[in-house]
């Protein structure tokens, strides 16, 4: 089986030395890697750490606004490191019209991004499985009013009290990857297998579906490597 990480589970080191990092996650043994920023380096640049810790891209968390702003200079640097899955990590959807102004900006840019051979994603939160401020909740709205792919989350659903593994079945045809991540019902995040959350169940039905599962882990205790590390084993494990 093949893993990948988000590298803002080691972001403790990653702010610190981005290239040991990129060579940690490949040293543990994940084979993808999906970025949150790039620390200002370039493509050719990202490009030759990808190749020398022999570890493929995955995919990005980006912001919407990044194609709004410099939707040409942001195509060309997506398209320059072979990132075929651009992933809005987070949106503002608390009313009505910031969803509406969301599926306009979805529906303008999506296709574009296509058109270049780059799907384009959303990864969920748990307020999106939640009522809003004006009592809408807003993941049904994305599913109903794009076409956006969906990385789903599984431990922020869990936490809204959805059951993730259900979700995946739902949303199978849309669903370009999932964050396979655990923690308490709280919201208190921990490294695969030290929570609550139906983690073995997420990854049986991931397997079934044959769904990319991207590690996530966010407490960085004792550091961002050794939770990297505690997160592959325990994936080994259901193997």
């Amino acid at each position: 089986m093949k893993y990948g990480i988000q590298l803002y589970s080691m972001r403790d080191l990653a702010e610190k030395d981005f290239e040991a990092a990129v060579a940690k996650a490949a040293e543990i043994g994940y084979s993808s890697i999906e970025f949150a920023g790039f620390f200002g380096r370039t493509a050719e640049q990202v490009n030759g750490l990808l190749k020398k810790n022999n570890i493929e891209l995955f995919g990005t968390h980006s912001g919407i606004y990044d194609l709004i702003n410099d939707y040409e200079g942001t195509l060309a640097f997506h398209k320059a490191i072979g990132n075929k899955n651009f992933i809005i990590s987070h949106h503002n959807l608390r009313t009505k019209a910031e969803i509406d102004e969301f599926v306009d900006m979805v529906n303008k840019y999506q296709p574009m991004l296509e058109a270049e051979g780059i799907k384009l994603g959303y990864h969920n939160h748990s307020m999106e499985w939640l009522p809003n401020e004006e009592g809408i909740i807003s993941h049904p709205e994305l599913l109903s009013r794009t076409n956006i792919n969906f990385e789903i989350d599984t431990f922020w659903a869990f936490n809204a009290g959805r059951d993730p593994v259900a979700l995946m079945e739902q949303y199978k045809d849309r669903l370009m990857s999932i964050h396979i991540k655990d923690g308490f019902k709280d919201g208190r995040g921990m490294p695969l297998g030290k929570g609550e959350a139906p983690v073995e169940a997420v990854y049986r039905k991931a397997v079934e579906l044959n769904v990319p599962m991207i590690v996530e882990s966010e407490t960085c205790d004792p550091s961002g490597p050794a939770e990297a590390q505690i997160c592959y084993d325990c994936l080994k494990s259901f193997e």
